[in-house]
């Protein structure tokens, strides 16, 4: 479920304004039956589920501001600086007040932090690395991604069971679709051969399930359909000669309106329960088969904001190496800018400090006495 960005604000604001909806048992009915147990579960993780959605929604301009505006321009200025190591580095490797065992350190320490700064897109220093090792870079890397090719095909072939000897594996997206283009020509074929064989009779069963299933599918539409037309009788506002009532139940049709594009049960009742068209008594009473219908379509809604949610938190999870069985909230990731942030600034601070005392020769050389490669 891709939510509109109206619906967004909508939700925000709905938050705060709707009341609860949920079932209560009667005094005389001590315990709910199962579906009304399931109904209440589910909107309950509903509403959970929703906040988390507008605390990222509500997050993502602060964490973007943080990147761009922090966190990148000091990376950026922290990788200037050691590449300013690099150049003094290759520097005193040509002087000979430094022996033959501390040019070796120079060009291992030369080498690594050059590596990882063309990786950071400074290609000015490729030149350098290939000096010391009288290589090209570029060939090196398509080298070494040739043959992460070859390994990560190898592992696809066999995990899947089928050659993919043409697929372009050159990015992880390039991969998938690679791999899904695969899974799809085999489907194909497979219902191709399936075509031309003699239909196989489906058995009382199977055609029962089939039935029950298109009926429950049809039932669950028809329940939001006619929540959303009783919200439509009482709120359309061409129908409201005063303008002041005409104004407020245009916002409430909003409301109504992006409710139902997206399908959101759970906010169609609340609205229904916010302009009193039912009452506690009225969610009470559901009877037992519309219960299921709407248990189906507010489960339907909660995958579909949970997979929203895990949509929005996975390049944050990839930032911070957590796994998906960890929770994670916008603070967590705030919080980890913030160490960052901190990390870098002291390490901007202790390398530029470092780069002008190593200027001297022999303070370069009592460091590279402390090195062990």
């Amino acid at each position: 479920m891709v939510l509109s960005k109206s619906y967004k604000n909508l939700l925000r604001e709905n938050l705060n304004m709707t009341k609860i909806v949920h079932i209560k048992h009667e005094a005389e009915k001590a315990v709910l039956s199962k579906a009304q147990k399931k109904f209440n579960s589910l909107i309950k993780k509903i509403d959970a589920q929703k906040k988390i959605l507008v605390d990222w929604e509500n997050s993502k301009s602060k964490i973007s501001q943080r990147v761009n505006g922090e966190h990148q321009p000091l990376l950026d200025s922290f990788n200037q600086v050691r590449a300013e190591m690099v150049y003094l580095l290759d520097k005193a490797h040509g002087d000979s007040f430094f022996k033959k065992t501390d040019k070796a350190k120079l060009k291992a320490l030369i080498c690594d932090i050059a590596v990882e700064l063309i990786q950071e897109g400074m290609e000015e220093l490729k030149e350098i690395y290939n000096r010391y090792n009288h290589t090209d870079f570029d060939t090196e890397a398509e080298e070494i991604e040739a043959d992460m090719t070859s390994t990560m095909k190898s592992m696809m072939e066999e995990m899947f069971g089928f050659e993919l000897d043409d697929a372009d594996f050159s990015s992880p997206e390039q991969m998938r679709e690679a791999i899904q283009q695969k899974i799809n020509a085999q489907r194909e074929s497979q219902l191709h051969q399936e075509s031309k064989r003699t239909p196989r009779k489906k058995t009382a069963k199977q055609l029962e399930k089939e039935t029950r299933e298109k009926e429950e599918a049809q039932n669950a539409s028809k329940s939001i359909q006619e929540v959303f037309r009783k919200l439509v009788a009482v709120l359309h506002p061409d129908r409201e000669p005063d303008k002041a009532e005409r104004e407020r139940k245009t916002k409430l049709m909003q409301r109504v309106n992006e409710a139902y594009g997206n399908k959101d049960l759970l906010q169609l009742l609340a609205l229904q329960l916010e302009i009193e068209q039912i009452d506690q008594s009225n969610l009470n009473t559901i009877a037992e088969d519309k219960l299921k219908h709407f248990n189906k379509i507010l489960q339907e809604q909660l995958d579909e904001l949970m997979q929203e949610i895990n949509e929005i938190e996975f390049p944050f999870r990839m930032m911070l190496n957590a796994p998906s069985y960890i929770k994670l909230t916008p603070d967590d990731v705030l919080k980890a800018l913030s160490r960052d942030i901190r990390e870098l600034q002291k390490s901007l601070k202790d390398i530029k400090r470092e780069i002008k005392e190593l200027q001297n020769p022999l303070t370069l050389k009592a460091m590279l006495k402390t090195l062990r490669f």
